[in-house]
């Protein structure tokens, strides 16, 4: 069980198997927020308000094909899980391709009643990595505030070193105007 909240965007034509994968996926992950589309144009529009953790997708599409998703999903964010759940590829060629073109995997349709144990672990990978990736930003985010901090350590101590300097420099000049020669300072 993934005990987090996972955004899926489900880009399906087929609703038996929207249900399906659906259901598949409650089974796994403990809070999914799952949207589904059967077109490129609306893929597009979730990937901007909906910002999907991971795409599960058909590979034949009305409109488009799944390779046409992933290639839209990727020129949108890379880091974006991305699984074909499909009936078509049969073909191992094709599905070397799918994962050569950057899917992080597939299922076959076949086993769709098995669909939870399948996809489990690609979503926990997944997971891992989306929490290695933000823990990553936050380490690199930490260490920006720190060197921001020390530029402006060194830019204070550089104007208070030349602050130190002006002031060295009028007390030389009160030195130097001091008239050693005078009657009172007999």
């Amino acid at each position: 069980m993934i005990h987090r909240k996972l955004n899926i965007l489900l880009v399906e034509d087929n609703e038996n198997d929207i249900f399906l994968i659906k259901r598949q996926i409650s089974k796994i992950v403990e809070e999914p927020v799952i949207e589904t589309t059967d077109n490129l144009q609306d893929c597009k529009q979730l990937l901007l308000n909906f910002a999907p953790d991971v795409v599960l997708s058909d590979y034949n599409l009305p409109n488009c094909t799944g390779l046409d998703v992933l290639t839209t999903v990727q020129e949108f964010d890379d880091s974006i899980g991305f699984i074909f759940i499909t009936g078509t590829i049969n073909d191992e060629e094709l599905a070397a391709n799918t994962i050569l073109n950057g899917a992080s995997g597939y299922i076959l349709k076949k086993n769709i009643n098995n669909l939870g144990e399948k996809l489990e672990p690609l979503l926990k990978k997944l997971v891992i990595n989306m929490t290695q990736k933000q823990e990553l930003r936050s380490i690199i985010r930490q260490n920006k505030i720190t060197v921001n901090k020390i530029y402006d350590y060194l830019d204070k101590m550089n104007s208070e070193d030349q602050a130190q300097k002006e002031n060295i420099s009028k007390i030389r000049e009160a030195i130097g105007n001091f008239d050693t020669d005078r009657k009172d300072a007999e």
